[in-house]
């Protein structure tokens, strides 16, 4: 295997490793979303958290995410965070942030 190839093969398991990071993530965030949209009443605020990360692992799993738009939107949303927010718009906006986070400190290039 030349130097290439093994450039090639390490890039792809870093990009295996960051898809199943998320596909993981995905599961473990849908499985709490729809508990708490079960319960319902004030669980809900959890399901709100929860529910906006899912379309960003699903993105993130299918190899479709653009890492430098999560990064203007993490710093967007963090600006946006206030505490004139409702509830449900803080849950949704920290949710977003949290997500947002996860991406980009596991795709970090050490």
């Amino acid at each position: 295997m030349n130097l290439q190839e093994s450039i090639r093969k390490v890039l792809r398991e870093v990009k295996e490793e960051f898809e199943d990071f998320a596909s993981t993530r995905g599961k473990g965030a849908e499985k709490i979303a729809n508990n708490a949209k079960e319960k319902g009443g004030l669980a809900l605020l959890t399901w709100h958290h929860f529910k906006v990360k899912l379309p960003y692992y699903n993105k993130a799993k299918e190899g479709k995410i653009d890492m430098d738009e999560v990064k203007k939107e993490f710093d967007a949303t963090y600006k946006k965070i206030s505490l004139n927010m409702t509830q449900i718009e803080f849950q949704r906006e920290m949710g977003r942030l949290e997500v947002l986070g996860e991406l980009l400190i596991r795709n970090k290039k050490d």
